[in-house]
């Protein structure tokens, strides 16, 4: 009796190690492609000394709190509308809708966004794009804000957001060659998102 009241308590915290261990394995990869895209001078915004000195991007400790289930209530009759970029040029998105979350027991909700280019092009028609600000910008990640890259749920009205995974964009790098949208007022967090990838301003001389 007393073998099964062990296997009884031992098989949750099992179920529990593997699925922090999927999710820890995701984040990984994550990481791991990031650096290899900086690395590959075919793919990296960098240039110069800047490329041949990078080894990796430095990252906050995964914390799986920053692991979130959300709720998406979906824009009806979007109108699509121009965002600024850094460069001061625009670039056409459609609102998708709202992801309404919590952390640390409080409400927050962000704005999902669809590009108008990118959606014509097949592998990204169910592409997401979510920029935020939060309390962390200037000080250990980069002052215009950071992003995310999320795919339009198969089924139901939910999403993962994963902190963990958001990174910041080209022109932190090289404000020379990109124009990267500016984040939306309506998606600054008044809280530190202590997650995804650091940044340290030497990329601009």
């Amino acid at each position: 009796m007393r073998k099964y009241i062990i296997l009884f308590l031992v098989c949750p915290l099992f179920v529990f190690a593997q699925k922090n261990s999927k999710e820890m394995m995701e984040i990984k990869k994550f990481q791991e492609e990031l650096n290899a895209e900086y690395l590959n001078p075919k793919e990296t915004p960098l240039r110069g000394d800047n490329l041949t000195h990078f080894k990796e991007h430095p990252f906050f400790p995964v914390d799986l709190k920053y692991r979130i289930i959300a709720r998406i209530s979906k824009t009806e009759n979007a109108i699509p509308f121009e965002i600024p970029t850094s460069s001061g040029k625009t670039k056409l998105y459609i609102e998708y809708g709202r992801v309404n979350f919590k952390l640390d027991g409080k409400p927050y909700s962000l704005t999902l966004y669809q590009s108008l280019d990118l959606i014509k092009q097949e592998k990204y028609k169910d592409y997401l794009f979510l920029p935020f600000r939060d309390a962390t910008n200037g000080k250990e990640t980069y002052g215009g804000g950071k992003y995310m890259d999320l795919r339009i749920p198969k089924k139901g009205n939910t999403i993962i957001l994963d902190f963990n995974q958001s990174y910041q964009p080209y022109c932190a790098y090289n404000a020379h060659d990109y124009n990267c949208p500016i984040v939306p007022e309506e998606n600054k967090l008044p809280i530190e998102i202590r997650a995804g990838v650091m940044y340290e301003d030497i990329y601009h001389h």
